[in-house]
Formats: structure tokens, C-alpha cells, sequence
């Protein structure tokens, strides 16, 4: 018993800090966004929209995950709109929006983008298109209806994927 405390401990050292909190790597998407302060917002919304479930499975997911302020960044009452049951549908499409499937860390995104020219294209779970392109040594995202968002931290990484933390909601056509 006392090993495992101390291996938790270990890891909980080298894990990287979300909104004050580590970030286990052997810990799903979810577990781990919920102890973050500043996704607290994310968490709410995955909740809504039913994809808890989705995000704990097996996977492995890139999830680039809005912050608290990224939210705050939309027009007043769209959160609180997305959250009504009846926008379930509408909230699901922006939320899986922020999902690649497989595990793509920074360094693959960055690779991606260069062999594009300047840019790559990402399939969403959503089904629509993200853009992945390097502004300067950052990377960003653009969606479909020309907003961007840059990757604040990358290469969060949890059992059934990786989280990059975003500044802006990215939203489908």
C-alpha cells in the first residue's frame, strides 16, 4: 500500500499542472479535466452533452480543450444557451469539434503543419475540418468559420490520449 502512495506521489511531481492540478498520465481526459479549475466549463458541457462516456473509453483522443476564458471569449449567453437540453445536438457538434481521433502531440501537429506547407488539415470527430498551422513557434487552430484559437499547453497526456489547452472555443460551419 505504502508503494503505490509513494508512486502516486512520484508521479504527481512530474505530472504537467492544469488549472492547479496535475495532470495524471495514467488518468483518462476526463478524470483529469475535472480536477482542472480552468476547465471547469469544459467539463460542465461534456457533461451535458453526454460525451463523459465517450471521452473515459479506451480511445486514444487529441483533445484540444477550451479554458474557463476561452468560453468567456463567446458571445454573452452562449454558454448558457449550449447547455439547454434542447441544444444537446448543437452543443455535441461543437464539443467533438475539439476531438481528433488517435494521439497527435505537439510535435507531430508541428510536423503535419510543415510537411502542409504552412498547414495541415485535422478530421474532427464531428466530421468537419480543423486546421493545424504553426504561428511562429506556436501552434494554432483555425475552424471552419475562420476563428483561431493557440495552443496555450501542449502535450497533456492521459491514458486514452492527449489534451492541448486552448485559448478560444473553435466552432464547425
Amino acid at each position: 500500500m505504502m508503494r503505490s502512495t509513494v508512486n502516486a506521489a512520484l508521479l504527481a511531481e512530474t505530472s504537467p499542472m492544469v488549472g492547479g492540478a496535475p495532470m495524471m498520465a495514467d488518468k483518462t481526459i476526463v478524470e483529469n479535466a475535472s480536477k482542472a479549475s480552468n476547465l471547469t466549463t469544459l467539463v460542465a458541457a461534456v457533461k451535458a452533452a453526454g460525451l463523459a462516456d465517450t471521452l473515459s473509453g479506451k480511445g486514444p483522443f487529441t483533445v484540444f480543450a477550451p479554458t474557463n476564458d476561452a468560453f468567456k471569449k463567446l458571445p454573452a449567453g452562449t454558454v448558457d444557451s449550449l447547455l439547454k437540453p434542447e441544444m444537446k445536438k448543437t452543443l455535441t457538434g461543437v464539443l467533438t469539434y475539439h476531438v481528433v481521433l488517435g494521439k497527435l502531440d505537439a510535435k507531430e501537429l508541428m510536423a503535419k503543419a510543415k510537411m502542409g506547407g504552412a498547414d495541415a488539415n485535422l478530421k474532427t470527430v464531428e466530421g468537419q475540418v480543423l486546421t493545424v498551422k504553426m504561428d511562429g513557434n506556436r501552434l494554432s487552430l483555425i475552424d471552419q468559420k475562420g476563428g483561431g484559437a493557440i495552443v496555450e499547453q501542449a502535450d497533456v497526456n492521459q491514458s486514452n490520449g492527449v489534451v492541448h489547452v486552448i485559448d478560444s472555443v473553435l466552432m464547425p460551419k
